[in-house]
């Protein structure tokens, strides 16, 4: 039996629609995650609609947006799980929801009111080798009874909904894409003093923002940077800036570039500030992105935000999120990617274009955008 019914119901008296979200979320570990619900909720909040947002436990309310309700966590298991299974539902009865969205791939597995689940992708089942943790069975297992629980699931991309139904044998119908926006303060602007920059970051330099991790491809990258730097005078002096966590690859990435005798061509920062961030994209010359696998990759709609020119893979989501606005390539073709690094390098006027192209993409992906698709899920499931 389907869970969607025709039209939209009117809620009786014309009561206003009260959403539950996981309150973690805003202080995940993971930047992505905390952009994404904290770029949601004002959206949300922003459409003038009947609605309230109560942001369901975590222990940080200051990094609530303006405007978001809050309930503290009830007693539950001292762990995610526990909070997950037992803390959310509970903090739903507190707060007297209508729906709970559960953010970031775990969702409640009983709940007295409809549950929708953002999962963003799903890398760890189709590729376990990329996550070599002793018990990640266990959390594919958790991923995949929270998405079967979930009375609607929401992604960010045609490729991740395919990628779900295909991996958890969902019906496509269960699956809603309500593309992430992108923060307005990412503006394509002069570029400003150097001193914005992260200390040991200077022009010239090539940016991937992202956790370092076997995915990501990168050390297909810094060898093209590498060999970029032997090849052509003008990119003798471009390093490559590695901003996100380090997820054990790092330690590889650096010993590359120093076995070139070329230490200097790699920067590794772990964390930036949100100001830091929007410096890196606007001095970067361009935005390099080799990853073999991604839902979405907000950092991609940031560097297109940011005035600043795209280099990536032209695999799994990627194209569909950069269509035309920035030169994609075979992740395997190291030599492509040089050949490229020189060319944006050199040549000014390829990187105007592509800036400007990136400028006219990036202007469907908006925050307001994503907040009316995902609350019609909501006023469907209620």
């Amino acid at each position: 039996m389907s869970l969607w019914p025709v039209g939209v119901r009117t809620r009786p008296g014309g009561a206003r629609l009260r959403i539950g979200i996981d309150g973690r979320a805003f202080a995940s570990p993971a930047p992505g995650i905390r952009r994404y619900v904290a770029g949601l909720v004002r959206g949300l909040l922003a459409l003038g609609e009947p609605i309230d947002v109560v942001a369901l436990g975590g222990r940080d309310s200051s990094a609530l947006p303006p405007g978001t309700g809050h309930v503290e966590e009830p007693p539950h298991p001292p762990t995610n799980l526990g909070w997950t299974l037992v803390g959310i539902p509970r903090a739903a009865r507190r707060a007297r929801v209508d729906v709970i969205h559960a953010p970031a791939y775990t969702a409640p597995f009983w709940s007295l009111v409809p549950t929708v689940l953002t999962i963003h992708d799903v890398s760890y089942e189709l590729h376990p080798q990329w996550y070599p943790y002793r018990r990640d069975w266990m959390r594919r297992a958790f991923y995949r009874g929270s998405a079967h629980a979930a009375s609607h699931i929401l992604t960010v991309s045609a490729f991740s909904a395919s990628e779900i139904s295909a991996a958890y044998r969902i019906p496509r119908e269960r699956i809603t894409v309500a593309p992430p926006g992108v923060d307005e303060a990412f503006q394509a602007s002069e570029p400003g003093p150097a001193g914005e920059l992260p200390a040991g970051v200077a022009p010239p330099f090539l940016l991937h923002v992202g956790d370092l991790h076997e995915r990501r491809n990168l050390p297909m990258l810094v060898e093209a940077v590498l060999a970029a730097r032997r090849d052509c005078g003008a990119c003798a002096a471009v390093s490559l800036v590695l901003v996100g966590t380090d997820r054990g690859v790092g330690g590889a990435l650096r010993a590359l570039a120093a076995e070139a005798g070329e230490a200097a061509a790699i920067v590794q920062v772990s964390s930036v500030s949100d100001r830091q961030l929007r410096a890196l994209y606007r001095h970067a010359i361009a935005f390099v992105y080799p990853s073999l696998y991604e839902g979405f990759g907000l950092p991609l709609v940031e560097a297109m935000a940011s005035g600043t020119p795209i280099v990536a893979s032209g695999t799994a989501s990627i194209p569909e999120v950069v269509g035309e606005a920035g030169l994609l390539l075979d992740p395997t073709v190291r030599d492509a990617w040089t050949g490229a690094i020189v060319d944006v390098v050199n040549d000014g006027g390829r990187r105007a274009e592509m800036r400007e192209a990136g400028l006219r993409r990036v202007g469907q992906f908006t925050w307001a955008r994503t907040a009316r698709m995902t609350l019609d899920v909501y006023r469907r499931v209620a």
